[in-house]
């Protein structure tokens, strides 16, 4: 994989913080492909996914365009994960297909229950657990990475999508503890929303960077990024 020039990146850096995004951008000039809708689709590198490829797809909510791109072109199972009620609700009214495999719980950095709080605007499906939202909470179930790749059997993971409305920072901190890491890692950051700064996310993207992630693309939003562990 091509590094790119750090001479550019340096003035990148710069640009991309004085629009009020995160410093990172992207470090590595490879083929990619993006699969799904401009709201719920990501960039992935197709020469690593394979139809045994283990897949986790968190945080549905109501677009799996993603995921039936995966499984319409790599014929992979997908995992997908999502605990609130209207997004369970939506999917089941879907005639998807028996390689999206569901799961009705979260993903967070410990097993049990946690609080979330509804969207502010009632259109809107996803909840999130980030203590500033408003709302009356309801509670979820949630688990950490590592109780389910034992409780699905799986001891690789070659791809992890985090769409989780806030919980992701705490959720890759538990990863990064556990040395679980997926070969792909494509998350959408939540700065700027229920009180988090810009600096926790570049802090995390940091942390992932010092394992050996590496960017390969990064939306012009500042926020859905996706990785590659080298």
């Amino acid at each position: 994989m091509a590094r790119r020039s750090r001479i550019p990146a340096v003035v990148g850096e710069a640009l991309r913080r004085f629009r009020g995004r995160p410093r990172h951008g992207v470090e590595l000039d490879v083929a990619s492909a993006f699969l799904g809708t401009e709201y719920g689709g990501y960039e992935i590198l197709p020469e690593l996914i394979k139809p045994d490829s283990v897949v986790y797809s968190v945080g549905i909510g109501e677009d799996v365009s993603f995921d039936l791109g995966l499984i319409e072109r790599f014929g992979c199972t997908v995992h997908g994960f999502d605990p609130t009620p209207r997004s369970l609700s939506w999917v089941a009214s879907q005639n998807l297909p028996e390689q999206f495999v569901i799961h009705p719980y979260g993903l967070a950095e410990f097993d049990g229950v946690a609080r979330f709080a509804p969207p502010e605007n009632p259109a809107y499906v996803s909840h999130s657990v980030l203590a500033a939202h408003p709302g009356e909470r309801i509670e979820l179930p949630v688990k950490r990475l590592g109780t389910v790749m034992r409780e699905l059997r799986h001891d690789r993971l070659d791809v992890l999508k985090l769409d989780i409305e806030g919980a992701e920072y705490a959720v890759l901190d538990d990863l990064l503890a556990g040395g679980l890491l997926p070969r792909q890692l494509l998350v959408e950051f939540h700065h700027g929303l229920g009180g988090v700064a810009l600096s926790t996310t570049e802090a995390a993207l940091d942390r992932l960077k010092a394992v050996g992630y590496r960017v390969f693309d990064a939306r012009i939003t500042g926020r859905e990024f996706s990785l590659v562990r080298e």
